[in-house]
């Protein structure tokens, strides 16, 4: 009797063991540090490529198209043949008394190198109603097989003309487009915006439009090219014509169920790739797309 109460004393006693030692364990298992910002070069991506998207359209609404063209280009009157680059063609229709303009900017079956240095193939399809420049005009962008860099986009942008802020011409900008990345094995990032966007200088010489800058402000949410769901908000990115990438501003990026990821876009307000992003009080420095 004495033997079985025993081996019962025994039994419980290792089974308390057993069980202690897991939640001791549990309780000693370090959080998983959250370290990732590769969200931080997609969503660079996505500025730099629908910001891109916005000025070309606008470019070719306007009739020009002399901050994209290779340096071989031949360029003359309001809209022609960009024998390097592109080709613009303008159809405009009437009906009911209201004139409606398309444009084509098409960059080709076989890639071509830019003045930005971005290599384009494809379709940008835009088009508006009445005088372009009228408060509420819209301009509704899509696309056809278009990419940069091999970044294949697809989707809508849409810019309308709103009132002048600070004395510049403002537009409000609403993309809801994905860009299939370029060797990823079919990764995709969904992108949906909602921003302001401000000319704060160039705009009284608009012959020339490398020297065209906006500031960009709002809002964006979708999904991370892991398929990880985010939002995100920009205040004051700097984009000047002559620069490839983001000059300057700042974007909180929040993956779903993690913390904020602080991007700062340039080093120091000057042309360059470099941006920077903070997480969890540690600072990381990136090279954008």
């Amino acid at each position: 009797m004495k033997t079985k109460n025993l081996l019962k004393y025994f039994m419980i006693a290792a089974v308390v063991s057993i069980i202690f030692a897991a939640c001791k364990k549990r309780e000693t298992t370090p959080t998983p540090v959250d370290s990732d910002t590769s969200g931080a070069a997609d969503n660079a991506l996505a500025e730099g490529t629908f910001n891109d998207v916005s000025n070309i359209a606008d470019q070719g609404a306007a009739g020009s198209l002399s901050s994209y063209l290779s340096a071989s280009n031949n360029y003359s009157g309001e809209r022609g043949t960009l024998t390097a680059c592109a080709i613009i063609t303008l159809d405009s229709t009437v009906s009911g008394g209201i004139t409606t303009h398309t444009i084509k900017i098409d960059f080709g079956a076989i890639p071509h190198a830019c003045l930005d240095g971005k290599i384009r193939t494809g379709i940008i399809n835009a088009s508006y109603k009445g005088y372009y420049h009228a408060l509420e005009s819209r301009l509704v962008i899509g696309f056809d097989q278009y990419s940069v860099n091999g970044n294949l986009v697809v989707g809508s942008n849409t810019i309308i003309h709103k009132n002048p802020v600070n004395g510049h011409k403002s537009d409000s900008i609403y993309v809801n487009a994905t860009i299939t990345k370029f060797n990823s094995g079919g990764a995709t990032i969904h992108w949906v915006s909602s921003r302001a966007r401000e000319w704060i200088a160039g705009d009284n010489t608009p012959s020339d439009k490398t020297d065209d800058i906006f500031s960009i402000s709002g809002n964006i949410t979708g999904t991370h090219s892991n398929g990880n769901g985010f939002s995100a908000t920009c205040d004051n990115l700097k984009i000047h014509l002559n620069c490839k990438w983001i000059e300057s501003g700042d974007l909180n990026y929040t993956p779903s169920g993690k913390s904020t990821r602080y991007i700062k876009f340039g080093t120091d307000g000057t042309c360059d790739s470099l941006a920077t992003v903070q997480l969890e009080g540690v600072t990381t420095t990136f090279i954008m797309p």
